[in-house]
């Protein structure tokens, strides 16, 4: 079905008929809200526990996360909203996001193929070009210029051969990034190395949990008031006028080793920043108004109104493309969304695991 493909479709028809990707659709800018779309779709561009060592296959320290009430979601944000009580149980949950080496573990013991390295079905794309219907996902690329921020596609590309090996497309590779949480990760993805590891991907609510560190209350951020701390930067986002100009304050321009910045009370690092992470709950916007007060689970189907018809799930974090210029949600109690087969060169995820 075509709804399963919304990354590619927009783009391999504007190449079918020799335009630029580039060209604004009217579709596009109504379904654009400043900072609302942060990860497009891919028919869009197409058309303080100490660490405790995992007992799974999949590699990396996890840590205990005592359960416990907390206050969720964010008066900022109209999908987060209202903001509520909420009580989740005991889970261990990854130290820091999946990297490179450990979904290369992965792959290597089952040879599993992701979703942006598969090969496409001529029936979910009517009217294109075979010739064109590659595998590849999207890759962030900084405009020289743009005519405001209302198009995305300013700056997201289509990259045949953009996958987790090659996060920005054949010519870039993981020389040196291993200790880099994976990118160009689709749902799916995400879900078959948490099986393969003993473990499963957070709920939303487990996952904002973890990250107020049993310690946020009202803060916009999740280690606090102010943005830097004694002028230091505590998460990788973007610096300098966004899509154009990154100033890399923060040290990086794409992603940066995990573990680069200070870890929360809980011992988990980037919770806010870096890559944006899969959560195992559909996204609704409607959904905090009657969720469940005991370990929510998510809502039974998906829906987002700026593009009905999608399969999106939740996705906590922000990444290193978040600003307040543009896509804010990486702040506390923020809530991202991704269409489910759209892996992106800002996306990853890590894991949890039940006692």
């Amino acid at each position: 079905m075509i709804i399963n493909r919304p990354f590619h479709i927009l783009f391999l028809l504007l190449l079918s008929l020799g335009l630029s990707a580039q060209v604004p659709t009217q579709s596009a800018i109504d379904s654009l809200a400043c900072h609302d779309v942060p990860v497009p779709g891919r028919r869009t561009l197409l058309q303080q526990d100490k660490p405790v060592a995992s007992a799974s296959k999949g590699k990396g320290d996890m840590v205990l996360i005592k359960g416990g009430a907390f206050r969720m979601g964010s008066q900022h944000f109209a999908d987060a909203q209202p903001v509520h009580d909420v009580v989740v149980s005991d889970f261990y949950m990854d130290v820091h996001e999946v990297t490179n080496d450990q979904f290369a573990a992965f792959v290597e013991a089952t040879g599993y193929v992701t979703v942006a390295e598969r090969p496409l079905d001529p029936k979910d794309f009517p009217g294109v070009d075979t010739s064109i219907l590659v595998p590849g996902s999207a890759v962030f690329r900084s405009p020289a210029k743009t005519a405001g921020l209302n198009n995305h596609l300013q700056w997201w590309e289509y990259v045949p051969g953009a996958n987790w090996r090659h996060p920005e497309g054949p010519d870039s590779n993981l020389e040196g990034r291993g200790d880099h949480p994976v990118t160009q990760i689709a749902f799916a993805d995400a879900e078959a190395y948490a099986a393969w590891a003993g473990k499963r991907l957070p709920t939303e609510a487990e996952w904002e949990y973890a990250a107020k560190g049993g310690k946020h209350t009202d803060e916009e951020y999740y280690w606090g008031k102010e943005k830097l701390i004694q002028g230091k930067w505590m998460a990788n986002i973007f610096q300098g006028r966004f899509p154009v100009d990154n100033t890399k304050e923060d040290g990086f321009e794409n992603t940066a080793p995990v573990k680069s910045f200070p870890p929360n009370p809980y011992g988990l690092y980037d919770m806010e920043g870096n890559v944006w992470e899969w959560c195992a709950d559909y996204y609704r916007a409607d959904y905090y108004a009657d969720s469940p007060k005991i370990n929510p689970r998510g809502p039974s189907t998906a829906h987002d109104p700026q593009e009905p018809g999608l399969v999106k799930r939740v996705q906590k974090g922000g990444s290193f493309l978040c600003t307040d210029q543009y896509c804010e949600r990486y702040k506390a109690g923020s809530r991202g969304k991704g269409e489910v087969n759209s892996p992106t060169n800002n996306v990853g995820f890590r894991c949890v695991k039940d006692l």
